[in-house]
């Protein structure tokens, strides 16, 4: 008896598969390029190339002005993570800044040596206060290694500590920005005693070398700007990839709507301490370089209104954007530089109403404004163009 033959086994359907959006458009990757490249080819050109005088000359003060905004921007854009990303508004991340800034200065006031005014190997404010030996937290400042490890360390163990306990608590909102901001006013008390030997309230300054090498020369000048530029592309494109994971997927759910997150078995308070001590590290790196561009750290950089202006960087430029803040970070201190010079009185009055326009009127900032004029350029080419100003009839004999 012929038994009919089996039915051919039918193959199963291949997994879907979402795919990963790429990490930046080729317009963005062009962007990226371009910065790379007036980075490390056009400030040295420019500075070192053509003398003083010539009309291509990049000055030493724009340099030196240039590096300090790039710091500016990395910790902008470490407030985007948290605040745009994760919905944790920090009013004290000037303190992660000023301990990274501290842990460099450190370093810094050793590679001084005996050449400070009493030409002793100490700092002249621990010759000054009559101290015989370095305080213990000084073991490990006379390497560079040790010490751009603290850099790192410090302020995310410091970040680490106070967001387990914080989070663990539920604190959020606007009673976390109080908290963050009180733990920084009391950090900044701390360090203006002279007995922390952190220098009181001068801090550190009259910093001679770095790895021995002169810091107050043109070379040394655009290596450490360089450098911040290439940190912050760097932290760019880290953030990039963050946002567009898994983690950061859930970072923007706890952000909108936490308790549903809960909910779906996920734990929100490892999310928010993961990029919250992220975030803290970053302005530390941000520090360390900040302070031998400008030549002195002080516990001014720990007041609360150095963490509000952070804030104020990221809402400017547009939070949750990533590059936003880092435009916000330019235009506002490029605003500062040219108001304190111009119209000093002026500047903190533009700087309050800056900041009132932008909550009330663009919740996106100048990013968001860069969108919507682009929204309106193609709509209005649309407009214009007669073949797109209404559909095209069906042809004769098709169904409409």
């Amino acid at each position: 008896m012929n038994l009919p033959a089996p039915p051919a086994a039918v193959a199963a359907p291949p997994a879907l598969q979402i795919a990963r959006p790429a990490l930046l458009s080729p317009r963005a990757w062009g962007a990226v390029a371009v910065a790379v490249l007036v980075l490390v080819v056009g400030v040295p050109v420019l500075h070192l190339a053509f003398p003083q005088g010539h009309a291509l000359h990049l000055s030493a003060y724009y340099v030196s002005l240039v590096g300090k905004i790039l710091c500016y921007a990395i910790c902008a854009l470490a407030m985007d993570l948290i605040w745009g990303y994760a919905g944790i508004l920090s009013l004290g991340h000037g303190l992660f800044f000023a301990l990274g800034g501290y842990a460099m200065g450190m370093y810094l006031m050793r590679q001084i040596g005996s050449d400070g005014q009493y030409r002793l190997p100490m700092p002249d404010f621990m010759v000054f206060l009559n101290w015989k030996e370095f305080p213990w937290h000084w073991a490990v400042s006379d390497s560079f290694v040790a010490q751009a490890l603290l850099v790192v360390l410090v302020p995310g163990l410091l970040a680490f500590v106070f967001g387990f306990f914080a989070f663990r608590s539920r604190i959020k909102g606007v009673y976390f920005s109080i908290i963050t901001q009180a733990l920084t006013f009391a950090a900044m008390l701390l360090f203006f005693r002279n007995e922390t030997g952190f220098g009181g309230n001068n801090g550190f300054t009259d910093f001679k070398r770095v790895l021995d090498i002169p810091l107050n020369t043109p070379q040394m000048r655009v290596v450490l700007c360089v450098l911040s530029g290439l940190v912050l592309i760097g932290f760019f494109l880290m953030g990039r990839a963050l946002v567009q994971s898994r983690f950061g997927r859930v970072l923007q759910a706890i952000r909108d709507a936490e308790s549903r997150v809960m909910f779906t078995g996920y734990d929100p308070v490892a999310y928010k301490l993961a990029i919250w001590t992220l975030s803290a590290v970053m302005c530390g790196v941000a520090g360390a370089l900040y302070v031998p561009q400008v030549g002195i750290i002080n516990p001014s950089e720990m007041s609360p209104a150095a963490s509000i202006e952070i804030a104020i960087w990221a809402a400017v430029g547009g939070r949750g954007t990533l590059v936003g803040p880092i435009v916000g970070a330019f235009f506002v201190n490029g605003a500062k530089s040219w108001f304190t010079a111009a119209a000093p009185e002026v500047w903190l009055f533009f700087l309050g109403a800056l900041f009132i326009a932008v909550t009330l009127f663009l919740p996106r900032g100048l990013v968001g404004l860069w969108e919507l004029a682009m929204r309106w350029r193609s709509a209005a080419g649309r407009s214009g163009d007669p073949a797109g100003s209404a559909p095209a009839k069906p042809a004769k004999g098709r169904a409409a």
